[in-house]
């Protein structure tokens, strides 16, 4: 039998430092998190575990692993401490004075289409927000909104959790990019040309099938991938010079310059919506639905 059976004994400030050790599983990153001494979350963490009949954390190798007991507690921790700041927090946000930290995760592709556009209004309209940027695949990212880790998740999610919210925030097409010297007519090429050409391949995950590739295999036809990599940011400067054709997000690829020809793709592929994800009990935080709200005008339609 666990010695708690009630709230008697321990205060908040326990529960959010457990929120924190659960999140980052590491006494040192959790005392940053908090800033607070090393430590005193030490100290947090023994009472914790006096109070509770339980060693919530034990020691693994690169870090701390959550007991079951701890895991049981964390499912629900975090919602309910968020409704308690909810509580406690300012009826509306003033962006032009107030401090807010958000914790935002996307994949280098949704950094070079969002953070351009949304830093500039920032530092104009809220210059005490700091944004906190991570990069996971879709599947962590969805986890990581489950689990309170971020506030907000951009990307093509599907079969979301019942708890997590989505709102599109616009549809994005596929296009190609080539040499404009390996081009015959310099502009764009045909499907014969197409498939004759080796081509470069942006995925995190390359063991799957890509969009592009599953579009070509509903035609009956197969592509040469002579350089797959993780990264949106460089595979536009690597086809300068070169026979290559990358089919990509649009938004990401250069407009014509530099020797550069960016052409539709010779045959269809669906095009795939762009979603801001949240958990719903962020829904009616004022300084959240802020930063929703000025996201969808920038990037929407």
């Amino acid at each position: 039998m666990h010695k708690m059976n009630s709230l008697a004994g321990i205060d908040l400030n326990l529960l959010v430092v457990l929120e924190a050790l659960l999140a980052e599983r590491h006494v040192s990153r959790a005392a940053l998190r908090l800033n607070r001494s090393q430590p005193a979350v030490s100290h947090a963490l023994a009472r914790l575990r006096h109070l509770l009949d339980d060693p919530l954390l034990v020691r693994r190798q690169g870090g701390l692993e959550p007991t079951a007991r701890a895991m049981e507690i964390g499912s629900a921790l975090t919602e309910t401490l968020d409704g308690m700041r909810h509580l406690l927090a300012p009826a509306g946000f003033d962006p032009a004075t107030e401090r807010r930290t958000f914790r935002l995760a996307m994949s280098d592709y949704g950094a070079m289409v969002i953070l351009p556009v949304l830093l500039p209004l920032l530092r104009v309209q809220a210059p005490h927000v700091d944004l906190v940027v991570s990069q996971a695949s879709r599947e962590v990212m969805a986890s990581q909104v489950l689990d309170g880790e971020i506030d907000l998740a951009f990307g093509v999610f599907s079969g979301l959790d019942r708890s997590v919210r989505s709102h599109r925030l616009f549809d994005e097409r596929f296009a190609c990019l080539a040499d404009a010297a390996s081009l015959r007519d310099g502009r764009a090429m045909d499907l014969t040309t197409y498939l004759e050409r080796p081509h470069a391949l942006v995925d995190l995950r390359p063991e799957r099938q890509s969009e592009v590739d599953k579009a070509l295999a509903g035609l009956g036809h197969k592509r040469r991938l002579c350089l797959t990599i993780p990264h949106w940011g460089v595979a536009p400067r690597l086809i300068a010079g070169t026979d290559l054709v990358l089919t990509a997000a649009s938004r990401i690829l250069p407009a014509h310059g530099d020797g550069l020809c960016v052409f539709a793709p010779p045959f269809e592929i669906p095009a795939f919506e762009f979603t801001q994800i949240w958990h719903k009990r962020r829904d009616g935080d004022p300084a959240h639905q802020w930063l929703r709200s000025r996201l969808e005008a920038l990037l929407g339609g």
